[in-house]
């Protein structure tokens, strides 16, 4: 984690339009790049006057969406076909699976949306439209909606505290990347134990 960082780090210190969108995408894929280490100090360049708020925010929007965009993807052509497979090893039936399909789907679009907000589950929530057959263009629209509006959230922070932030931000590089890292852990573990609590009730105390 420690080179993960570093690595980081060397890209934040030349941070430009593709920059911000490359590291954006990623953020939106498992990779755990939190927003804030990106998007906050794009927000302090732009009131140095070296980027453009807009400018940047829009490049942390699209970025956002083809990170999100793959990972809808890999849900579609591989995860559903995985987890119809191999679910059943991992305590999830078939039966289980259309019950959170169909729970997927009532809420797919405020799911979408709001998932975009919330750390952690920001790197995860795009595979559940594409394993479940949410629609494309509605998927594509919430998520540029949602991270669009995120990022520029962040770039006000950056723009209108300034170096404080910044500082804060850079110096705990390395946190918040675990931190994102063990969120994603910790909401896998607890939807694997909340399904395989619906399985078996009996196992409820």
């Amino acid at each position: 984690m420690q080179a993960f960082g570093e690595w980081l780090n060397g890209i934040l210190a030349h941070l430009g339009y593709g920059e911000i969108a490359f590291l954006m995408a990623l953020e939106s894929t498992l990779v755990p790049i939190p927003s804030e280490v990106v998007m906050i100090p794009a927000g302090y360049r732009a009131a140095q006057g070296e980027l453009n708020p807009w400018l940047a925010t829009l490049a942390g929007g699209l970025g956002s969406l083809g990170g999100a965009c793959f990972n809808y993807l890999m849900g579609r052509y591989v995860g559903r076909a995985f987890a119809l497979t191999y679910g059943k090893y991992f305590l999830v039936s078939p039966r289980t699976f259309a019950d959170a399909e169909a729970l997927f789907l009532r809420n797919a679009n405020l799911a979408t949306f709001v998932g975009r907000f919330i750390p952690g589950i920001r790197h995860l929530i795009s595979i559940p439209p594409g394993m479940f057959g949410m629609r494309l263009a509605p998927f594509m629209f919430l998520t540029t909606l949602g991270a669009t509006l995120w990022c520029g959230v962040l770039v006000a922070l950056g723009y209108f505290f300034g170096e404080p932030v910044v500082e804060a931000v850079g110096k705990y590089t390395h946190e918040a990347s675990v931190l994102a890292l063990l969120g994603l852990l910790a909401f896998v573990i607890w939807f694997i134990y909340k399904h395989r609590n619906k399985q078996n009730p009996e196992a409820t105390p």
